[in-house]
């Protein structure tokens, strides 16, 4: 760890290599609010990118949030899913705003100063460790809502991280038929059936694509009409696709970086009429715009959340690891490593007040 007292940030600066950098007391502009953070998640996807040396450095971090400005290369500040209080405002903020637990899409960083309509108020009766599940959250009702699913329909969910499960318990309470969890890890596929699950898979237990191909098949009735691709690896793609009934669709919402994989797109694609479509979180599906804005769509993560959390604990079921946000480096190591049963991490911060 680099620098002075005033507060930390997690700094990516290499292939798996991250420090944590002294950054100074933020001093707000008229129209800015500072936020000192309790807890921030890590995002096990993109962020495994950034610690792998696995994100396009020419790629824009992301221009709907002015907080990850610039590309991606190093040294990159990078993370979107801080919660803690309102500690300042400047001249032209809404005193209001003071002492208000919020969320933002912001990197991890104890303290920050950014405009109020990068913040979030959090809603009464929601922690703060479950609000930094938010951004997951929204993610999986995007997935759910570019997924379309229909009353009947047999689903399947490739890959049980934590958006994953997320939006397999969604899709659960959704009408659908059966729901199948593809995930090769013991513990997740366990957390998929107590999300409402109704058959799981093991890719490693089976011979290649086509025996996972069957697997699936077997337990959805000879295919599904939706496949959703999460697990963050581009080989699976053409499993999912191979997985799905004639005229069926399936949804990625995976972000593979540089990540290549050959994708044999054979008779079953070409004659079986599959659609591939991406969704991703920044923006709504043109079609749903008419009827769908951000807003809409903030207050239905909320509610789902906090209505998964009562009715599964979720955020118990989710949250392994709380870790000082002084350890940075040994917390991305562990995710990496992948052997152990971390599922999300929290970055936990010191009240410097």
């Amino acid at each position: 760890m680099s620098g002075g007292d005033a507060g930390r940030a997690v700094e990516f600066v290499g292939p798996e290599r991250v420090d944590v950098v002294g950054i100074d007391e933020p001093d707000p502009a008229p129209d800015e609010a500072v936020v000192e953070a309790s807890v921030s998640a890590v995002s096990a996807g993109s962020e495994l990118l950034a610690y792998r040396g696995e994100l396009d450095p020419e790629t824009v971090a992301d221009e709907e949030l002015p907080s990850l400005d610039g590309d991606l290369s190093y040294p990159l500040r990078y993370g979107y899913a801080v919660v803690g209080r309102v500690t300042a405002v400047g001249d032209a903020v809404d005193p209001a705003w003071r002492d208000r637990t919020v969320f933002a899409f912001n990197p991890h960083e104890s303290r920050f100063a950014v405009p109020p309509d990068g913040l979030r108020r959090v809603p009464d009766g929601i922690g703060p460790e479950t609000a930094t599940l938010f951004a997951n959250a929204e993610t999986a009702v995007t997935l759910t809502l570019d997924a379309a699913p229909r009353i009947g329909e047999r689903v399947a969910v490739f890959g049980e991280g934590v958006v994953g499960l997320l939006t397999t318990a969604l899709l659960a309470r959704s009408g659908a038929e059966t729901v199948v969890a593809v995930e090769p890890r013991e513990d997740r596929r366990s957390l998929a059936a107590e999300f409402g699950a109704d058959a799981v898979v093991d890719p490693t237990r089976h011979d290649g694509r086509s025996g996972v191909v069957d697997a699936v098949r077997e337990r959805a009735g000879d295919g599904v009409d939706l496949a959703v691709e999460v697990s963050g690896r581009p080989e699976t793609l053409e499993t999912a696709v191979e997985t799905t009934r004639f005229d069926g669709r399936v949804v990625v919402g995976s972000w593979y970086g540089i990540k290549r994989a050959d994708l044999g797109f054979g008779d079953h694609f070409h004659r079986g009429r599959v659609s591939v479509r991406s969704s991703q979180v920044t923006t709504i599906a043109p079609e749903l715009r008419g009827r769908w804005d951000r807003e809409r769509r903030r207050e239905t993560a909320w509610r789902e959340l906090r209505r998964l959390d009562d009715d599964l604990d979720v955020t118990d079921r989710l949250v392994t690891d709380r870790v000082p946000v002084s350890d940075a480096p040994s917390a991305y190591r562990r995710l990496a490593d992948g052997r152990d049963a971390t599922r999300q991490i929290l970055f936990t911060y010191p009240c410097t007040n």
